[in-house]
């Protein structure tokens, strides 16, 4: 796996160190305890409950590899060093496409806090590279499958928890 620094906010931090604890402590012990009663069942060459269980497994002690190593990679980006005059990850930005005359609004976070069906956006998309680091009024160009999209920024507000 890849050791690139990841992008996070302070809430997405936290919100990944949550999930640890959960994945280490209570859903380790459920998956052992789907193990244990599958294999009480019996012949586990055709046990599907006990597959399923093991399967489960690798599935959470990869998540667990995935999160420790985003959080030993993390560059958390503090309250305190966002503000509503340049965006970065933590802001809310209003943009106004130029092409279509639509405004829409995004909320900056690193790439593990992605949620773009939310309007969350990650400072690795290609709206997300284009805006970071400018101020209301900056309009950029951002190249994007369908071809260029010019936006003019028209509010940043930092994001409240």
């Amino acid at each position: 796996m890849s050791e690139q620094q990841v992008m996070l906010t302070e809430e997405g931090y936290e919100k990944l160190e949550n999930e640890l604890e959960y994945l280490e402590t209570e859903k380790r012990r459920e998956v052992a305890k789907r193990i244990k009663v599958a294999r009480e069942f019996g012949d586990i060459s055709e046990n599907s409950e006990y597959d399923d269980a093991k399967n489960e497994q690798a599935f959470v002690e990869g998540r667990i590899q995935e999160i420790k190593n985003m959080i030993n990679n993390a560059h958390v980006v503090k309250d305190e060093d966002v503000t509503d005059k340049k965006v970065n990850l933590g802001t809310t930005v209003m943009l106004h496409d130029l092409d279509s005359d639509e405004k829409i609004s995004y909320t900056l976070v690193g790439s593990a806090e992605a949620d773009p069906l939310n309007y969350k956006i990650s400072n690795e998309s290609p709206i997300g590279k284009a805006i970071l680091g400018h101020g209301i009024g900056d309009e950029v160009t951002v190249e994007t499958p369908a071809g260029e999209v010019n936006y003019k920024i028209i509010s940043i507000k930092k994001v409240k928890h």
